[in-house]
């Protein structure tokens, strides 16, 4: 938004930087779940990193051992004026299995565990409710094992690993539509 910015009697206009929020989603291999939440019209930024564990600034070989506790995760930085958590929430279910614990298709380990890190009390009132409105209408055919929890520390991922499926258009990915009419159960619910 282009908006007057007055001193002095002098204005001039200045470009305004746009409100933004963050949201935080481990839905398997990371460079998938980047792909996805980076063509989310509103979307400002994604990095993909680890968080949730207990070993500061991981690597992703310490990652992938298990034994440091983190999950691959994306960060998205959104325009809530242009998508909301609620949209975002929604491409999170649509594009992964939440049912199988620490194991996204072929990818097996605690890393790929299902996990939303919430940044406010209505992200976890609606990361929640999501859980709970799916569950019951038995969207997945299994219980949703998808962790809730507040933020923890992100530590980003090495340069490599950010926007990998657009340096390596050819490369691996899991993620596909799993549930395409999830959106108006998720909506009539929240």
């Amino acid at each position: 938004a282009v908006v007057a910015a007055c001193a002095a009697g002098v204005c001039t206009m200045v470009t305004a930087k746009p409100r933004t929020e963050e949201a935080m989603f481990g839905a398997g291999c990371f460079w998938g779940v980047e792909k996805i939440f980076g063509k989310v019209p509103g979307v400002v930024e994604t990095q993909v990193g680890y968080a949730g564990g207990t070993v500061p600034n991981p690597t992703y070989e310490a990652v992938c051992s298990g034994k440091t506790g983190h999950a691959e995760v994306v960060r998205v930085v959104f325009d809530p004026a242009k998508t909301t958590y609620t949209d975002l929430l929604e491409i999170f279910w649509k594009y992964h299995d939440p049912t199988t614990p620490d194991q996204q298709g072929p990818d097996h380990g605690s890393q790929y565990r299902s996990v939303i890190f919430t940044f406010s009390p209505e992200q976890d009132r609606l990361a929640r409710a999501s859980v709970r409105i799916l569950d019951e209408a038995k969207v997945f055919g299994a219980p949703i094992v998808t962790e809730v929890v507040s933020s923890a520390p992100f530590y980003m991922g090495e340069a490599y690993h950010q926007k990998y499926l657009e340096k390596n258009p050819h490369g691996y990915c899991s993620h596909r539509l799993r549930s395409p009419k999830l959106g108006e159960i998720l909506r009539a619910g929240l």
